[in-house]
């Protein structure tokens, strides 16, 4: 009976406590079914490549394309002046993330960074900080610029601050600081699937909730998974790295929309939970 009572919280309240109800039996085989296949879970964006993407780096000893570096250095100048940090000058301009690397994919963004030494722009380092990420929010927010077809995301970084990166690049100085190796790492994918694919199910179960009008309960549930999330993802990160399980699980919910997903679930919950209905005349 303490089985039942278990499923009973995931399938919805019932009278009927036979153990070989319809309720029970109908219900227990359609969770089963609507969990997601571990299968079905595509790993290939995380291959490695023999080569850095030829759209970026086509130069003698694999040097940025000109013209890209001329808009990358562009779009970080006119960042910075919206800043309006006085005299205060950028140390360097870097490309960093997975296209400045051999397993770039279909996902990846343009990591554009300005390195600049925060206390020089205010002994507050912190609000420096916050001031800087709130403004990349907003300018990633209203900007959609594309540099062939990848997505550019700039970030201000503290020069003191450490940054482990497979391959970095000196737009500014225009040479690698530090040129990718290609190391085709492997990882364990069944588990990154099994990982992945037990959230991707966590994460549809919200939507059940909301539809039956269980809204505290999906906004409770939504925070938990969260929290859940970005615990598993700082684990992995911290103790294996970034091709950890924990990461590139993480990374399969992102590239598959369910961070989003989850987001939305939550907002709607809270929209809704705190709306009234107009009164029927």
């Amino acid at each position: 009976m303490r089985l039942f009572k278990n499923w009973a919280k995931t399938f919805g309240d019932s009278g009927d406590t036979n153990l070989g109800s319809d309720f029970l039996v109908g219900n227990f085989k359609k969770f089963l079914s609507e969990q997601t296949d571990p299968e079905s879970v595509d790993l290939s964006s995380f291959d490695f490549h023999d080569e850095l993407n030829q759209d970026f780096w086509n130069q003698e000893d694999d040097k940025l394309d000109p013209e890209i570096r001329a808009k990358l250095m562009a779009i970080a100048n006119d960042f910075w002046d919206s800043l309006e940090v006085g005299d205060t000058e950028y140390d360097d301009i870097t490309f960093t993330g997975s296209l400045a690397a051999h397993n770039y994919s279909q996902f990846s963004d343009v990591d554009l960074h300005i390195l600049v030494d925060f206390s020089k722009v205010d002994d507050k380092v912190d609000l420096v900080r916050e001031y800087f990420n709130a403004m990349k929010s907003i300018w990633n927010r209203l900007h959609d610029i594309l540099i062939k077809g990848y997505e550019v995301e700039i970030y201000v970084q503290d020069v003191n601050d450490p940054h482990e990166a497979q391959g970095l690049y000196s737009v500014l100085n225009d040479e690698w600081i530090k040129k990718p190796v290609l190391d085709k790492q492997d990882f364990d994918k069944d588990n990154v699937k099994k990982k992945a694919a037990g959230l991707m199910d966590q994460v549809d179960r919200l939507q059940p909730l909301l539809d039956e009008g269980k809204y505290e309960e999906a906004e409770k549930y939504a925070d938990k998974l969260k929290a859940k999330i970005r615990k598993m993802r700082k684990t992995g990160l911290e103790t294996v790295g970034a091709y950890s399980v924990e990461n590139l699980a993480f990374k399969v919910l992102r590239r598959n929309g369910y961070l989003e997903k989850l987001s939305d679930a939550k907002r709607e919950a809270y929209d809704k939970m705190l709306s009234l209905k107009e009164q029927q005349s």
